[in-house]
């Protein structure tokens, strides 16, 4: 099993850590035992018990990444506040799907010039939208002697005119030992190409609330200068559209030294403030798009990609979500993983690695 080596020293030893990870060394996050972790399955679910953290991942109805309000922090007793963590979509790219709407499987259309979407024309490439359509998932529990991994995965079955079906989502969710928070990855193997193809989620999730009574404040790593914008929750007691206010855009805003989206929860019945609930992209060059809306409830979509992809291509993007009690532990586990898009678990240890090593 290899470990992640200690937190590193200043100068040499930040360099040598940096070179570690970009040759992809496994960064199991603690060389804790794993054998205290409680897995039961049934044919709902998956449910993960560790020391520091309950999650449970769906097998059948609204299915991919974490589920909703089942990412339970023991410390504080803290749940998320939203639909679910790390929660995925289309497989999507620019531009208009007008000339052919009328051939697209409804489950593919995408309306523009909306609250919901805003006004940047996009299109489907292939669908369903996994969360709310694949219906039924066959997740694999991989155990490990510091760590207990989800590994799951769909082949998309619906495509636009001119395009195949069939591309293949993956993705891993690792519990390490000690921590509270999970290492995840999404990853698409496509059959299709495209100028810039990108993958939908949300990240870290959705947030309900009714006026700002489950979160006190949300953290955007990229907005406002270098150490980001806090925004209060009553920036959010009314709908906008996701390119009003709060947007990101790669080809309009500089890539950020850190790319994390994070909302400090609050206990609706008392008001008690609870520890920051945080999504972080380990490599801020991946992300395509995102935003930070109100419609109902915060929307916080992510698309990653938005570069050229040829059929028998792949890429992926790799997270780090869970509970922070400050913005500096959130900052410097960021650093600790900084620079990954690609996530490898098997029973002997889980392994990040950085974009050079994607296909």
């Amino acid at each position: 099993m290899i470990r992640q080596p200690s937190q590193p020293s200043q100068g040499s030893g930040q360099i040598k850590f940096a070179l570690l990870l970009w040759a992809g060394l496994a960064v199991a996050a603690s060389p804790a035992p794993a054998a205290d972790y409680q897995v039961t399955e049934n044919d709902q679910e998956i449910k993960i018990v560790t020391p520091q953290l309950e999650a449970a991942i769906r097998k059948q109805g609204y299915v991919s990444g974490v589920a909703a309000r089942s990412l339970l922090d023991k410390k504080t007793g803290f749940r998320d506040a939203g639909f679910g963590l790390d929660i995925v979509d289309w497989i999507m790219e620019p531009g208009s799907d007008e000339a052919y709407r009328e051939q697209l499987e409804p489950e593919l259309l995408y309306q523009a010039h909306n609250l919901w979407h805003g006004k940047r024309l996009k299109r489907s490439i292939e669908g369903p939208q996994i969360c709310t359509q694949a219906k039924k998932l066959t997740p694999e529990v991989i155990r490990g002697d510091d760590f207990v991994a989800v590994r799951q995965g769909f082949h998309y079955r619906t495509a636009a005119p001119g395009k195949k079906t069939g591309s293949r989502w993956t993705q891993l969710i690792v519990f390490p030992a000690g921590q509270r928070y999970f290492i995840s990855m999404d990853r698409i193997d496509a059959v299709n190409s495209s100028e810039a193809m990108f993958l939908r989620i949300d990240m870290p999730g959705h947030l309900k609330h009714k006026q700002g009574d489950t979160f006190q404040e949300i953290y955007l790593s990229y907005l406002g200068g270098p150490e980001g914008q806090r925004l209060p929750a009553s920036e959010f007691f009314q709908n906008f559209a996701p390119d009003e206010r709060f947007h990101y855009a790669r080809e309009s805003h500089p890539a950020p030294e850190r790319f994390i989206r994070a909302y400090r929860l609050r206990d609706p019945a008392t008001g008690r403030t609870g520890p920051w609930l945080a999504g972080m992209t380990l490599d801020p060059g991946v992300v395509y798009e995102a935003w930070c809306h109100q419609r109902g409830y915060v929307c916080m979509i992510q698309e990653f990609g938005g570069r050229p992809v040829r059929a028998g291509g792949s890429f992926s993007a790799a997270f780090v979500v869970g509970y922070f009690d400050t913005m500096e532990e959130m900052h410097a586990v960021y650093d600790r993983y900084r620079g990954a898009t690609a996530l490898n678990v098997s029973p002997a240890g889980w392994q990040l690695a950085p974009a050079s090593a994607d296909k």
